[in-house]
């Protein structure tokens, strides 16, 4: 993109009078002719407007004052007053205009003559300006001193000249900005602008003092005491220090002034060793005995050795002196050595004290820059010795410095992670400037080693990526693959990953780029390297993209193969020629793209590259067969179907033309994929059309052009061709709006639309494609009647759509089509229907335009017999836009206040007829199309404004008793019951808001009054006075209505403020008051404080968001410090808030949290935050409990502070500016468990899940506990290190609490929260051997809170304990808590201390063997705990009586004896198998005494046989060869049989899951076409038998899946202990129990599946005449449970079953000759595979389109698409196929007329609503179908379709007479239905009625088509 270089603005210079008069009176006195001349072209320009005639006159002149001669023109009155003209515009314009610049230009081209005159006359004006300045002008003049430095010679020598009074001017600037920061407290914007001032100041002052080193230094060793130089740098300096030490100063600013401070010391002193030692001792805040600094400086700089400076005050100095004192190409004396060093260790001294994020990159960024200095440093030839030392690999400094990148290099903020980043680079440069192996860096064991560190870290951790790309930059590419070869395809499977995959694309294509690099540098011929490079990038790509699933590839596309194709093009032809010889050239596994899609997303990046040419012979039917392109336009998997899309329509260059092949594609590929669910394909699919379309318009403006020059007959086939295209593009997309399409297809036609008449336009007439011919009445009407969608996206493309299409088409401008429009809209607007409500405010900006839209609102009203009109507008200045509005909104305040007096009167006739909040939220939609900045009926807009905030206040007055009540969504009670209550008018009577926080003292009594009222019913009947009608009204009706009303009223506030003028008395043009804003503040704080229903004040807070945006960019000093006020306001009534405060405690204090964080929010991210940081002091100090205990007084303001913490640190907002307080916060949700209030711990608990959020981030997996969500303890010490004393403090008071012996439960209120933070936290392989920051004390507390007594905390602890043991001390500490265990049972043993020591062993054990940094050489022994472990041996067997213990110790020898490699002796390993093997045998699993001697009730039992089970499994199922047993095979099979048999279920149920894990696991093997199977025969006859006798439904359902799995000739016959069951027997077994296990979705789930296979065996098995009538009655009773599995409100899991049943039928059952199963039972059958491929589950639809896979050859045809294709298609395709079937078994008369009965439908219009809408119950909230997927009337049109083909079949037999007979009552039935059903409907139904006009509408369609197929019929029949 090519971004336009901002071209500042030319503004004439303007004079007051009296100056200009001075000025061309001066230019009139006589003088030679060259001068008068010049004199004259200066008063040209004086008094000419025009800035660009000024320019060009200033110009002329500066042209004749160069070629003014001294001889010809002497120094006369005239032109020194030239002179001084040109000096007084210079000081005039401001800095950026283009005209001083040209003032300067021709002041600097006076000649050499006159130089000095100019420099006299300049130097003049600026005193002059210097000395009679005022403060309005300070920034002017600031500018003119920098125009005079920028490049302007005669400006440098005047400020030279002047050089104490310009010092002394800014001196005086900035102390008077100084000053007035402090006075501008809430103002922000007024604050910025003088921040913007101040720094302006600050560099301005930095320049002079930089340009004016020479005349500084040598005035101040002139002077011999104190001169007025030495008193302006003084004052200076008292100003840097000033802004370094007042926090209230952005960071810009105090950045700037720590450089000038240093610019200036610099100056002062020279560039000696003086100057290292002076900033060094600013840097440790203290003055050094050897500082040779005037003492004038230091006392100027006082403010900066004093100890209570803020910390960032050394941050500042330390960047100055990075930035002032020239570190390059120069050596360094000893002094500036130091203070090299010294900066980084200040620097890194910050890490763990600075808060804000934004210092933190302050740091980051400063410390890259020392960084840089540093390698500067070390380049030079004689490099310091000592700097080298410090700065070589492994010296302590650069270890910290690496500490501080592993702490940082995941960091929230972007720009720190990329300091980050630059820092390690510069930190490798350093390594390799001072190290011995400065040539070879690949050979040095340092870097090597460094390699290797991050290569084995875990690759969540985003920072690994940046420095592997440092490193591959330092040593190239081969160098990492030799270390790691298989990094390109782990790196490539991280690419599924969306927060991974611009990382790892980042790095790889650092590594293939560098690796080309490497190769092409090394091979002498340059393609010799290509086949190498191609198996190291390409073949692993390919694969992933065959076999990986498509969320794991989707960021291939977008990320890496771009990329790899711009590294080397070439590339393509070896992927295509690659995956064209793939096996699988179409078909991929489930869920995989295959090589077809693999192939398309090649070609498709190729294309889009320009790497791939797009000639039409080279493409289409060339690398690309289109048959292949039209199999992928249709796949089953979107991405595939994405990339081909992509491939036709994604073009290097725009104006590429379109061929005719790639329309035929488009033809093909749209109207199958309209309807999809998935919004990432909708809008994939909308952006590759739109590229179509943009190529389309941009290839036929070129081809226009080439027909203006040279007309020839192809470019007009081409248009020919595009023209024909739109148009059918256009009408497809038109007729899929018909009433009842989904809510996808109808977003996807108008996002098309609009993107037609974006481009092409839907003009009339012989310009361009002329595309309004091809649209119709009937195609506007669809579009308008989408504008009744329930979907709000749906309704506003519909109104956008509708004013792009021709009028005359739409229709609108007829008076009767704008009155029926305007009529519905009244009505909708009025709708007890929330949503209606939107439809008549979309109604109402679609009529806006219209010319005529008042008289329809007049003649409305007029056959409304209301009186109301609104007034006339007749002023021809204001737009037809403006009038509309207007009236429109007079007309809606007119109704609006008839109905607020009812509501007045009676709430519930309100709530039951006119509910408040339709009409408003049409104002307020009205409104907001209005451009306030052009207004012209200002007045009347101002009394518009008054009265609707009048309207607003009286409208909330009505409904806020209910939503201020103690219980909004309780306080009408609700039944389900319909009867009459008088009892709901009486409590709407009496309610008022006086509730209090007394709860917290005296608890609530229900009166007797409320308890007459708890039998009320919900609803009543009100009967209107004036109709009479009667009004039916639920409880659910009122609250809806009040909290509506609520929210329109404040979104309607909220817009009026934000978008109307302002009056104030700068200009005329202001609509809303000063007064009036203030009283809407005012009216939203009594509404965020006092409301409890959260739609009312989550939504009165979005308008109050608004108001306080608008206060903020106000220009009145006053609106711009009221959130400031109202902010202390309500932190002063929280503070004095107790149990008689109107605030709220309860609903986490309910709107209070809101209204601060609007006030908060509407406070500027630059700013210096003042109004967070002193919200967030008041907060967390109430939030912390009080020192003299928790009373009444102290706890109502303890909640409210918690709850608005907790939603501060919610807030996405406040971003990183929130993170300084999340230690304080931290504290006081921890330390608020400890409190005796309930209300106390609650809001705890609410906050501390915020914070482990707002730390830890939102949850990325499954796994609670995964490092995803995890931080390192040295990075979550550094960025919260106040954490670290008050964690370690707590968990010091929670772990003395533990005491198990006492066996009483203890438990510490905050252990549970301590145990939870630090178990997320976990160790950092980078922070070498050395403990990081201290986490040593946490250790042993952590290790003794696994004593305690409650499990949980065991558990926890366990987990905790793992960060902080490192992985080198990880052998020992195990060895520790071994050695605690006691080594035989006696009387004092405590099993929970067991417990919890095991628990923290095996978790040790589980993250070392995971651990890739855990050492790798070193000695044996040293993990070898098998000395303490065999003594501790008796845990697992029957000695010890504790059956939780027993387990734990048997889940540590599993993990011992498993497949994981440990480090311990092969000798002992094997001895502790075998004594494992002995436990298991002696167990009560094993033993035949074990089932008599336990308890089932003994606590632990099921954990303990759990834990025996999983031995036990691996021993004969996983991985029975680490097991050497004697009679291996028979052992196993018994162990197996005995879990298999165990009398838990739990063990069976795990043993069950395990076989059948493995089972598939086998089946996968296998299919790869290798061997795989269990080392035992496992006989079929014992699962057969269990699976008979098992009486768990869960062990059931796994029994059955795993015998689905086995073959049917291992299973069949089905065997009983001896006996057996035929076939046939198993299958009525099976069926019974499908039909009985209900239940049980799992165990359906399952019988079904194997039922299914032996329905399908015994079909195979025995021929058609073989049959009996019982296997016929098995087939009808299997194809019923089929039928019924595929209802829409069957379980996903049953659906998903039923189809894959199907598919797999389809061969053998659905499409055999023999007809097996009967005609209706088959077609029964596939009439549940249509009702699945139209089921709203995605995934449903996907396992039922399979079924094309499954078609049998010989029905193979040009009609039947298949392979793996998408539902629609298969759907076609199905409908299809069945019709070939049809004829096939010769039934087509049974199929016409099973066809004709589905395109009927089964489902009737129920007319009771429709006839009578007031007999039944109205419903808010109507349920359209349940399924918003399927399309009936499309269902129907297809079906019709192939109806007709079917009734061409010749040679076919009949219909018979009865059936057509019947057919033809249904319909006649159905046609009268719908006849009597329209003409009860209100008018405009499409609005009013909409669910009830496309019912009629289906069925009339129905009717309609299935009439055309019976008149078929009958014609036939005649003939």
């Amino acid at each position: 993109m090519v971004v336009k270089k901002k071209v500042p603005k030319v503004q004439a210079v303007v004079l007051d009078d009296a100056k200009l008069k001075r000025l061309t009176d001066s230019l009139c006195v006589v003088g030679n002719s060259a001068t008068t001349q010049l004199a004259q072209v200066l008063k040209d320009s004086l008094c000419s407007s025009e800035p660009v005639e000024q320019i060009q006159l200033i110009s002329k002149a500066g042209s004749m004052l160069e070629e003014l001669q001294e001889d010809e023109s002497p120094s006369g009155l005239l032109l020194q007053a030239c002179l001084n003209t040109l000096a007084v515009l210079f000081t005039t314009l401001p800095a950026k205009n283009p005209l001083k610049r040209a003032v300067a230009s021709a002041i600097a081209g006076s000649p050499d003559w006159f130089q000095q005159q100019a420099v006299e006359c300049l130097s003049e004006r600026l005193s002059f300006s210097l000395c009679s300045v005022s403060t309005d002008d300070y920034h002017q003049l600031t500018d003119s001193i920098t125009s005079c430095l920028d490049g302007f010679p005669i400006g440098e020598k005047c400020i030279h000249r002047l050089l104490t009074e310009v010092l002394q001017f800014l001196q005086k600037v900035l102390s008077y900005y100084v000053e007035q920061n402090s006075c501008l407290a809430g103002r922000h914007v007024a604050q910025a602008r003088l921040m913007h001032s101040c720094l302006a100041v600050v560099k301005t002052s930095m320049l002079v003092v930089q340009r004016s080193h020479e005349p500084v230094t040598a005035a101040l060793l002139s002077a011999s005491n104190q001169c007025d130089l030495q008193q302006a740098l003084s004052a200076l300096l008292k100003c840097y220090t000033s802004i370094l030490t007042d926090e209230e100063f952005v960071q810009t600013v105090q950045s700037t002034a720590g450089m000038a401070l240093i610019l200036l010391i610099r100056t002062v002193m020279g560039n000696g060793d003086d100057v290292p030692i002076t900033v060094a001792g600013l840097l440790h805040g203290t003055l050094e005995s050897d500082n040779t600094a005037p003492q004038w400086l230091n006392q100027s700089c006082a403010g900066l050795y004093e100890s209570s400076r803020p910390a960032a005050v050394a941050l500042y100095l330390s960047h100055g002196a990075l930035a002032m004192i020239g570190w390059r190409g120069k050596t360094l004396g000893p002094q500036a050595e130091k203070l090299l060093l010294l900066i980084s260790e200040v620097l890194l001294s910050l890490d763990t004290r600075v808060k804000e994020s934004s210092t933190a990159m302050v740091v980051a960024r400063v410390l890259t820059l020392w960084s840089s200095a540093a390698v500067d440093c070390v380049q030079t030839v004689t490099c310091p010795p000592l700097l080298r030392l410090s700065l070589v690999g492994g010296s302590p400094l650069t270890t910290r410095l690496h500490h501080h990148v592993y702490s940082h290099w995941e960091h929230p903020l972007d720009g720190v992670r990329h300091q980050t980043r630059s820092l390690f680079q510069n930190l490798l440069l350093l390594h390799q400037h001072c190290s011995e192996h400065r040539s070879q860096p690949s050979s040095d064991p340092y870097i090597t080693q460094l390699t290797r560190d991050l290569l084995a870290l875990e690759w969540h951790m985003k920072g690994k990526y940046g420095t592997l790309a440092c490193l591959v930059e330092h040593l190239g590419a081969e160098h990492l693959l030799n270390l790691d070869a298989g990094l390109p395809s782990r790196l490539l499977g991280l690419m599924g990953d969306q927060t991974l995959s611009p990382y790892a694309s980042d790095l790889l294509e650092k590594l293939f780029v560098s690796h080309k690099a490497q190769l092409c540098a090394r091979c002498k011929d340059g393609s010799e390297w290509i086949d190498g490079w191609h198996e190291v990038w390409v073949m692993p790509l390919l694969q992933l993209l065959c076999t990986a699933r498509l969320d794991q590839t989707t960021y291939i596309l977008d990320y890496f193969l771009p990329k790899l194709l711009r590294c080397n093009p070439s590339s393509l032809s070896h992927m295509v020629q690659a995956l064209r010889e793939m096996p699988s050239y179409t078909d991929g596994a489930s869920g995989s793209r295959g090589a077809l899609g693999a192939l398309m997303t090649c070609l498709r990046a190729a294309r889009a590259q320009g790497v791939l040419k797009a000639l039409e012979e080279e493409l289409w039917d060339g690398l690309v067969p289109l048959s292949l392109m039209r199999q992928a336009l249709v796949h089953k998997h979107d991405q595939v179907r994405m990339d081909a899309l992509g491939l036709v329509c994604e073009s290097h260059r725009s104006t590429e033309t379109l061929s005719r092949q790639e329309l035929d594609l488009i033809r093909h590929f749209l109207p199958f994929n309209l309807n999809s669910q998935s919004p990432g394909v909708r809008q994939q699919t909308v952006t590759l059309l739109k590229k179509l379309l943009c190529r389309a318009k941009d290839s036929a403006q070129l081809i226009n052009k080439r027909l203006d020059q040279h007309p020839n007959d192809q470019d007009q086939e081409i248009l020919q061709i595009y023209q024909e295209f739109l148009c059918w593009f256009c009408k497809t997309l038109f007729q899929v709006l018909h009433p009842g399409a989904s809510f996808s297809r109808c977003l996807m036609a108008l996002h098309l639309l609009s993107l037609v008449a974006e481009h092409f336009t839907f003009n009339t007439g012989s310009v361009g494609f002329a595309l309004g011919d091809s649209v119709g009445a009937s195609d506007a009407q669809a579009v308008l009647h989408c504008i009744a969608s329930n979907f709000l996206e749906v309704k506003q493309l519909a109104c956008n759509l509708l004013q792009k299409l021709p009028p005359t088409v739409v229709q609108l401008q007829k008076p009767e089509m704008l009155q029926c429009l305007v009529r519905a809209a009244l009505d909708l607007s009025t709708s007890t229907k929330p949503f209606d409500s939107v439809t008549a405010a979309h109604l109402f900006n679609l009529l806006l335009h219209q010319q005529d839209l008042q008289d329809a609102l007049l003649i409305c009203f007029q056959n409304q017999n209301v009186s109301l009109q609104p007034s006339a507008l007749n002023q021809s200045q204001a737009s037809v836009l403006e009038q509309n509005m207007l009236a429109v909104v007079q007309c809606l305040m007119g109704c609006l206040k008839e109905e607020i007096v009812k509501a007045e009167s009676s709430l519930l006739q309100a709530a039951a007829s006119s509910p408040l909040y339709g009409r408003a939220h049409c104002i307020t939609a009205v409104l907001q199309q209005l451009n306030t900045r052009s207004l012209v009926l200002l007045s009347q807009w101002r009394a518009v404004v008054s009265e609707l905030i009048c309207l607003c206040y009286r409208m909330s007055d009505v409904v806020s008793p209910v939503v201020q009540s103690s219980s909004p969504e309780g306080l009408i009670p609700m039944d389900t019951e319909s009867e009459t209550s008088a009892g709901l008018q009486k409590i709407l009577q009496e309610i008022q808001p006086r509730d209090t926080n007394d709860f917290f003292s005296n608890a609530r009594e229900l009166e007797s009054s409320e308890t007459e009222h708890k039998h009320f019913k919900p609803q009543t009947n009100i009967k209107d006075e004036g109709d009479g009608e009667a009004y039916r009204v639920t409880a659910q009706m009122v609250l809806v209505c009040c909290w509506r009303t609520m929210k329109e009223v404040s979104m309607l506030l909220g817009h009026l403020c934000q978008s109307m003028p302002l009056c104030s008395s700068h200009t005329s043009a202001g609509v809303i008051t000063q007064e009036q804003v203030e009283a809407v503040g005012m009216y939203f704080r009594e509404q965020l404080l006092q409301s409890r229903h959260r739609g009312a004040f989550e939504l009165a807070y979005v308008g109050f968001v608004r108001l306080t945006e608008m206060l903020c960019r106000s220009g009145s000093a006053t609106l711009q410090q009221l959130p400031a006020h109202w902010l202390k306001e309500v932190l002063e009534e929280v503070k004095s808030s107790d149990p008689s405060s109107k605030l709220c405690a309860t609903r986490r204090s309910a709107g209070i949290p809101f209204y601060i964080q609007a006030l908060l929010s509407s406070e500027p991210k630059s700013s210096s935050c003042s109004l967070l940081k002193m919200t967030m002091r008041c907060l967390t100090a109430l939030a912390m409990p009080s020192d003299d205990g928790s009373t009444d007084i102290s706890t109502v303001p303890q909640v409210h502070a918690l709850n608005i913490l907790r939603a501060l640190f919610r807030d996405t907002r406040l971003g990183e500016n929130i993170v300084p307080f999340v230690a304080e916060g931290m504290q006081a949700a921890i330390l608020g468990f400890t409190s005796p209030v309930w209300a106390v711990r609650n809001s705890s608990t609410l906050l501390f899940s915020t914070l482990i959020t707002r730390i830890f981030g939102v949850k990325k997996g499954k796994d609670e506990h995964s490092k995803k969500n995890r931080m390192t303890g040295r990075e979550f010490f550094t960025r919260f290190p106040a954490l670290y004393p008050f964690l370690l403090s707590q968990l010091q008071e929670a772990a003395a609490s533990v005491n198990s012996d006492s066996g009483q439960v203890k438990l510490h209120p905050s252990l549970f929260l301590l145990l939870l933070v630090l178990g997320r936290l976990y160790p950092s392989p980078m922070d070498g051997s050395s403990s990081p920051l201290g986490l040593a004390p946490f250790m042993p507390l952590i290790i003794r809170c696994g004593r305690s007594a409650v499990s949980r905390t065991r558990e926890m602890a366990a987990r905790a304990v793992v960060p902080f043991v490192l992985v080198t001390q990880v052998p020992s500490t195990i060895k520790t808590l071994l050695e605690e265990l006691p080594q035989e049972p006696g009387p004092g043993i405590q099993q929970n201390h067991i417990h919890g020591t095991l628990l923290q062993v095996l978790s040790l054990i589980r993250s070392y063997l995971t651990d890739t940094h855990r050492p790798q050489s070193g000695n044996p022994q040293d993990f070898d705990i098998s000395h303490v472990l065999f003594p501790c041996l008796w845990l697992a067997t029957r000695r010890n009586p504790c059956l939780v213990t027993r387990g734990a110790f048997l889940d540590l020898l599993g993990c011992l004896c498993g497949c994981r490699p440990v480090s311990i002796s092969d000798s002992q390993l094997k001895k502790l198998r075998e004594e494992t093997l002995n436990i298991i045998m002696a167990s009560e699993l094993v033993a035949a005494e074990g089932s008599i001697e336990i308890n089932p009730a003994v606590p632990g039992v099921t954990q303990y046989l759990q834990s025996l089970a999983r031995i036990a499994i691996s021993i004969c199922v996983e991985s029975p060869h680490i097991w050497q047993c004697l009679e291996s095979d028979r052992f196993q099979k018994d162990l197996l049989i005995h879990l298999l048999q165990c009398q838990h279920y739990e063990v069976r149920l795990f043993a069950l899951e395990q076989l059948l894990k493995r089972h598939q696991t086998m089946k996968e093997v296998s299919q790869c076409g290798r061997e795989g199977s269990l080392h035992f025969e496992l006989c079929a006859s014992n699962l057969t038998c269990l699976a008979l006798h098992e009486t768990h439904p869960g062990c059931q359902a796994k029994v059955l899946q795993i015998l689905a799995i086995l073959p049917l000739s291992s299973v069949l016959p089905w065997r009983d202990g001896l006996s057996s069951l035929s076939c046939q027997e198993a299958l009525e077994h099976l069926l019974t129990l499908t039909e009985t296990s209900t239940h049980s979705v799992e165990l359906y789930c399952a019988s079904l599946c194997l039922t299914s296979l032996l329905v399908v065996h015994l079909v195979k098995s025995t021929a058609q005449q073989e049959l009996s009538g019982a296997a016929v009655s098995c087939f009808s009773r299997w194809g019923a449970l089929v039928v019924q599995g595929c209802g829409e409100l069957q379980p996903l899991e049953v659906k998903l079953m039923s189809a894959e049943v199907l598919v797999k039928a389809v061969h053998t059952l659905l499409t055999a000759p023999a007809l097996p199963l009967g005609i209706t039972h088959t077609v029964a059958l596939w009439k549940s595979l249509f009702t699945l491929l139209q089921d709203e589950d995605q995934d449903v639809r996907d396992r039922a389109a399979e079924f094309t896979c499954y078609i049998p050859a010989h029905l193979h045809n040009t009609a039947v698409a298949t392979g793996a294709v998408c539902p629609p298609v298969a759907l076609e395709t199905g409908v299809a196929l069945l019709c070939q079937l049809f004829q096939m078994w010769d039934q087509v008369a049974a199929g016409i007329v099973n066809l004709t009965e589905w395109q009927l439908g089964d489902e009737k219009l129920d007319t009771s609503c429709v006839e009578s809408p007031d007999l039944d119950e109205e419903f808010l909230f109507e349920k359209g179908d349940l399924n918003l997927w399927a399309e009936p009337m499309l269902w129907a049109r297809m079906l019709h379709g192939h109806l007709c083909a079917l009734l061409s079949v010749p040679h076919s037999p009949g219909v018979s007479p009865e059936d057509l007979e019947r057919l033809s009552a249904i319909v006649k039935s159905n046609a009268l239905t719908a006849e009597q059903a329209m003409k009860n409907l209100p008018a405009f139904p499409q609005f009013s009625a909409t669910i009830d006009y496309g019912k009629i509408m289906l069925l009339k369609e129905r009717s309609s088509l299935a009439q055309c197929v019976l008149d078929t019929l009958r014609q036939a029949e005649k003939s």
